[in-house]
């Protein structure tokens, strides 16, 4: 049952809405938490029902730790007096907190991995396990890692187990983000304030989770039909021409664009049903004209963890040119390893660390590159990046982009009526005959895709539109980020009033929305 079914949508959401109103108004605000809580643990066991005594654990042990961590940081005495012991005890519960953070995420989600490696290196035949990722892992890990770390820091003064527990099952946030911290989302459960119907609040709501859902199943899940296609025939030993391999990398840019995009927006309005507001996400990251600028806006929370607990405590840029370009390349690696166990999103991770490295480089120099060729030099990086990130296989990579620079043959898409005659001259120049690749019910994509980049490259996201309401936190930094507008009259006229307008678009992205849901499809992000 995910945020883009009929179940979540006509079942699970207005009931768990209904009883949270309900006893806001006529029980307490310490009974809605509970009932929030116990309704969030439940969409997780709708989800998979065995890993939910996994959620459990985590949050119990973490908060046990917690606790501990806080009890020792803001523990009785002169600071001078207990300074040794508090500070090896503190490191110690620190440590073994962590131990079992990523002793669990290494268990789920790289331990096949690891054997998988392990085999091929020493040529051994260790059985791989029946191991299923529990959805959400990384990122209820993450947050509460987070968590233990800002405690140890001395930033957490207390937490009870309820505030603790709705802070980490939050259903909204729970699968795949944001990666939030204590500071920014539980003063807002404890706020009395926020246990009252709020109508602004509410039709913020709507439209984030009405344009969501229309990104989602209207635009991602067509693309990503496009995508599979392409990058399956590859697997199986397809060879793209140009036309195919270019399809298939910006049908993949595209679908995770506007599936990640969506889910933020639902996200983004489910939360603010209930009057809560959280950190910004995702802020038109292919409008950038730097990958440094695209990091501060693209998974923006996960940037910010990456900085926060990896990048900073290796050193940052305190220790030199050579070790900030160093622990750049370890972030990013990381990070790329944080979202899937295969040596292709480690490529991908090093490959955006590559890239953060000259860009950085390139700033210490005399040339500057004029916005449009910024942008344009970014997003095709970014782009080939993205072809690793999708590729099953280091093989298949290499064959798509091989595609993509005509090395395979140039030819328009096979379902044009000069394919063939284009096809016969691919074979006077390049000497093989290379076919293209068909696709069922591929008619529309080239428009799709077009309108897809209309939308990303023109339009101004829902955070700007809405921004008079303030629908989420820390969205003013973004401002400082160089993006490229090539439509500013459009980023100016488009703003959210409610109005007749707004209720009748409104109505038009909600019923689009849900014909378009046929099979509930998984977020790509639920992966990772």
């Amino acid at each position: 049952m995910f945020f883009n079914s009929y179940e979540f949508i006509f079942l699970f959401l207005p009931l768990t809405f209904i009883g949270y109103t309900i006893l806001c108004r006529y029980a307490s605000s310490r009974s809605a938490r509970i009932w929030m809580t116990l309704i969030s643990l439940f969409f997780y066991f709708l989800l998979i029902p065995k890993y939910l005594p996994v959620l459990l654990i985590s949050i119990g042990v973490n908060y046990l730790f917690g606790s501990a961590l806080i009890r020792c940081v803001h523990g009785e005495g002169s600071e001078k007096e207990v300074q040794n012991s508090k500070w090896n005890t503190k490191s110690a519960l620190l440590f073994f907190a962590l131990l079992f953070n990523l002793a669990l995420l290494a268990y789920y989600k790289y331990f096949n991995f690891t054997i998988v490696n392990i085999d091929a290196l020493f040529g051994l035949s260790i059985p791989l396990q029946d191991i299923i990722l529990p959805l959400g892992i990384s990122f209820f890990t993450f947050t509460q890692t987070a968590f233990l770390i800002d405690a140890y820091r001395g930033q957490v003064d207390k937490v009870d187990l309820l505030s603790y527990a709705q802070f980490v099952s939050f259903f909204p946030h729970l699968i795949a983000g944001p990666i939030y911290h204590h500071k920014d989302i539980i003063h807002q459960f404890e706020n009395e304030e926020n246990n009252r119907f709020n109508v602004t609040n509410i039709n913020l709501g709507l439209i984030f989770f009405a344009f969501g859902l229309f990104k989602k199943v209207v635009i991602a899940d067509y693309l990503g039909s496009i995508a599979g296609v392409i990058f399956t025939e590859v697997h199986t030993g397809g060879v793209p021409l140009f036309s195919d391999a270019w399809i298939g990398a910006l049908a993949y840019t595209f679908q995770l664009y506007f599936d990640f995009s969506g889910y933020c927006d639902m996200a983004i309005g489910l939360a603010l049903l209930f009057n809560i507001r959280f950190p910004i996400n995702f802020f038109s990251p292919y409008k950038t004209t730097s990958i440094i600028d695209f990091w501060r806006c693209w998974h923006i929370t996960l940037s910010n963890f990456l900085r926060d607990y990896v990048y900073i405590p290796l050193g940052g840029n305190r220790r030199g040119e050579f070790i900030r370009m160093r622990n750049l390349m370890i972030t990013m690696l990381l990070g790329g390893l944080w979202h899937g166990a295969g040596w292709t999103f480690v490529i991908w991770g090093g490959l955006h660390g590559f890239y953060l490295v000259v860009n950085h480089l390139w700033r210490k120099t005399s040339w500057r590159m004029p916005p449009i060729g910024g942008w344009a030099v970014t997003f095709l990086a970014v782009v080939v990046a993205w072809v690793f990130f999708r590729a099953e296989t280091m093989g298949d990579a290499i064959v798509m982009l091989k595609g993509m620079i005509g090395m395979n043959g140039i030819v328009l898409t096979s379902y044009t009526p000069y394919a063939e005659y284009l096809s016969q001259f691919s074979i006077f120049i390049i000497g093989e005959n290379f076919m293209t690749m068909s696709a069922e019910s591929t008619q529309y994509v080239i428009p799709v895709i077009a309108v897809s980049m209309a939308i990303a490259f023109l339009l101004p996201n829902l955070v700007q539109i809405t921004k008079e309401y303030t629908p989420t936190l820390h969205a003013k930094g973004l401002e400082k980020v160089v993006q490229i507008d090539l439509a500013p009259w459009l980023t100016e006229r488009i703003r959210y009033h409610p109005n007749i307008g707004w209720l009748f678009i409104l109505f038009s992205v909600s019923v689009i929305g849900l014909m378009f849901i046929q099979t509930t499809s998984e977020f790509l992000y639920f992966q990772f």
